[in-house]
């Protein structure tokens, strides 16, 4: 393979702020902490910002309580109303988990799209919803029905997938293949049991290397925001990053403290990685049948 030249920017280069935030049982302060932090963003240059994941609570599938559906907005709604405003005044792209009120008694978790313009560029909804001890999302999550997209924005084609959708290749498969350059993964996960510094360390060695992969069976940039601090019983593990479509690892935030963690993405490293490794056009299209199957028994 070719050598790289990183210090020549072949463009265009997007800077892409991530906010690592904790998050208070008060929906409103955390709305306008967000706000202030991609504000913050913005300042020193972002202009593609995204938020944890379900940013405006606490983590509520800690529990199943129905209590919590109350916690639910629809999308256009008031987050995306203050969002779109800051969005169209900085000129950014900013994408936003949210926990979508669709209709009574349906509900998603959704990643909502704001462009340069203030606009609702799009929205996708969560498709792989997880149920394991203390993220009991299947109580609270229709699974989403939109697919895999590439919302295009002023400044990037985003992939906004979410969280649980990160062990899933298929996912950002299928979200690069629709012309997706920056894979963008709002995220909420963490350690929730006492299992040793050892075990620690390698579950969040296998998530980020699981989308590293992503990144480099795709060639396309991968951005990863996730909240930190203890809630209930998780501890979130923050480490938001960035990857290049090379799989390295651009800038990463630290494990125990809130963060906006800004990176250039020069798009043009897209096409140059791709040209060196062309998994695109290997792909043995005529032979991924069994894919559509569960198991092959």
């Amino acid at each position: 393979m070719a050598e790289f030249d990183d210090a020549r920017p072949i463009g265009p280069v997007v800077p892409v702020g991530l906010v690592q935030m904790r998050c208070s049982a008060q929906p409103a302060e955390n709305l306008a902490r967000a706000l202030e932090r991609v504000e913050e963003a913005a300042r020193r240059g972002a202009r593609v910002v995204c938020l944890p994941e379900l940013f405006r609570s606490r983590y509520f599938c800690q529990a199943e309580e129905v209590e919590r559906f109350a916690l639910a907005e629809p999308i256009p709604g008031p987050s995306t109303e203050a969002l779109s405003k800051l969005a169209a005044a900085r000129g950014i792209a900013i994408v936003a988990s949210l926990f979508e009120r669709r209709t009574e008694g349906l509900y998603h978790n959704t990643a909502a799209v704001l462009d340069a313009d203030g606009s609702l560029a799009g929205v996708y909804r969560k498709m792989h919803i997880p149920d394991d001890p203390l993220y009991y999302e299947k109580f609270y999550f229709t699974p989403g029905d939109l697919g895999f997209p590439a919302i295009a924005t002023r400044h990037a084609r985003l992939g906004p997938l979410v969280c649980w959708d990160q062990w899933f290749p298929e996912a950002a498969r299928l979200s690069a293949l629709a012309g997706a350059q920056i894979l963008v993964y709002p995220t909420a996960i963490g350690w929730q049991f006492e299992q040793g510094g050892a075990i620690d360390a390698a579950q969040h060695d296998a998530w980020e290397t699981a989308q590293r992969a992503h990144a480099i069976a795709n060639g396309v940039f991968v951005a990863v925001a996730n909240r930190v601090g203890e809630e209930e019983g998780i501890r979130f593990f923050g480490q938001s990053f960035v990857c290049d479509p090379f799989g390295r690892v651009l800038a990463r935030a630290p494990a125990d403290r809130e963060e906006i963690l800004l990176v250039e993405c020069d798009l043009g490293r897209i096409e140059e990685v791709r040209r060196h490794w062309p998994f695109l056009r290997d792909r043995r299209i005529d032979a991924y049948g069994d894919l559509l199957k569960r198991f092959r028994d």
